[in-house]
């Protein structure tokens, strides 16, 4: 070839001198270049996104509804931080599939049920629920061909009795009474499912028992847990929520405290709740359960899903340190505080939580970093917990638009 071929081209006379061709050809040579470099680096970055991917968990195929489920985002709720000098952090579980911290517990317990055999396809899901894990259970059955029965208390909000319904489930609601009345919900469930498994053989149904089946506890030991440590980059100082089954405040201070002892646990207990006295004095005793003094129901509280007046096998697993009471009216003041300063549309064992979370945020100090969770959102809460016809009933009303409803604020 030519010496100067960068700047010649050759034809049937010979080379041919062609000035200019050569800043051509080193344009073309350094847009070629820069190609190649730019492809490289998308290149690396493509590859490290997925190792963090990775590393964070994400990066593995999700399939049907069980992908779904879980690894919520773990958010900071400006107004309670900036209010408190505290980093309050809530997770998202109103933003699993069913919109409920209990999807992961659903899921869980079924998933055991399968693999250990206990259920055969097609089977029937029974379970005595307030709505949300009946929620979660109608929607898991669907995803893996099951049936499902739930039995409601009558006062649970209506609209979940229409969303499990909605779900294919079939409903039966009974008047509130003591879990040792045979017509109590979760009673009511268990002999539904030993009658099925009498007439059409083992297997035929199972009695899913959140309140008992430790498959509970597991979600949140193995789930919700390791989800909050990682993260939070293990940056955590206290971890606080209602309990109803006590398997979510039992998994997750666990799991915790198992990776840093000096994490310090507690619940918030709602009116009519034991578990208060339980827990700061070893005895499960309340005074709404002096004779003559309960009024609305067992629990005594417009909150749904949380309270509880024995202890569970899911809540014996619990790792607490204290616990604060919450009332009706520190509930409802604090979703109508989330809502206008945060557009955060809650529940009302959300808000309860949160009530908890500024209530530890006093007791600890500024400068401490408290979780705790958001287990679903309001708008299954809107015939009576965000309904305004129903607080002014109940004289609930929300009457502030600061924390000064905080008892002992």
């Amino acid at each position: 070839r030519s010496p100067c071929w960068n700047s010649c081209s050759r034809t049937s006379d010979g080379w041919k001198h062609e000035p200019g061709r050569r800043s051509a050809m080193e344009a073309q040579r350094w847009r070629c270049a820069c190609a190649c470099a730019c492809v490289a680096a998308a290149a690396c970055l493509l590859v490290a996104w997925k190792e963090r991917r990775r590393s964070a968990g994400g990066a593995q195929e999700r399939e049907g509804l069980a992908g779904m489920i879980g690894d919520t985002p773990l958010v900071r709720i400006r107004s309670l931080s900036e209010a408190t000098g505290c980093d309050i952090f809530a997770k998202a579980e109103m933003l699993n599939p069913g919109g409920c911290v209990k999807d992961r517990v659903a899921l869980q317990i079924v998933q055991e049920a399968i693999r250990d055999g206990k259920i055969k396809p097609g089977g029937l899901l029974c379970e005595g629920s307030a709505g949300s894990t009946g929620i979660s259970l109608a929607m898991v059955a669907k995803s893996t061909g099951m049936r499902c029965f739930v039995c409601m208390p009558d006062d649970a909000a209506v609209e979940k009795v229409r969303m499990i319904e909605a779900l294919g489930a079939s409903v039966q609601r009974v008047r509130p009474v003591s879990i040792v009345n045979a017509q109590h919900f979760v009673n009511v469930a268990k002999r539904m499912a030993e009658e099925v498994n009498r007439a059409e053989g083992e297997g035929s149904a199972i009695f899913c028992d959140q309140f008992e089946n430790l498959a509970n506890f597991r979600a949140h030991f193995e789930g919700t847990g390791p989800e909050i440590w990682r993260q939070m980059n293990g940056k955590v100082d206290a971890f606080i929520a209602a309990a109803g089954t006590g398997g979510t405040v039992a998994g997750v201070s666990s799991y915790l405290k198992a990776q840093n002892p000096k994490i310090q646990a507690y619940i918030i207990d709602p009116p009519g709740s034991s578990l208060y006295n339980y827990v700061e004095r070893g005895c499960l005793y309340t005074p709404e359960e002096a004779e003559g003094r309960r009024m609305r129901n067992p629990f005594d509280t417009i909150t749904e899903g949380i309270g509880i007046n024995r202890q569970t096998r899911n809540f014996k697993q619990g790792k607490l340190d204290g616990a604060f009471r919450g009332t009706d009216r520190e509930a409802v003041e604090m979703a109508k505080f989330l809502m206008g300063h945060d557009g955060l549309f809650v529940g009302s064992s959300s808000a309860m939580n949160c009530v908890g979370a500024v209530k530890l945020a006093k007791k600890l100090g500024k400068g401490q970093v408290i979780v705790t969770i958001l287990c679903d959102g309001g708008h299954r809460h809107l015939s009576k917990f965000h309904c305004h016809k129903y607080l002014k009933e109940q004289n609930l009303l929300p009457q502030t638009t600061d924390l000064a409803f905080i008892h002992g604020l």
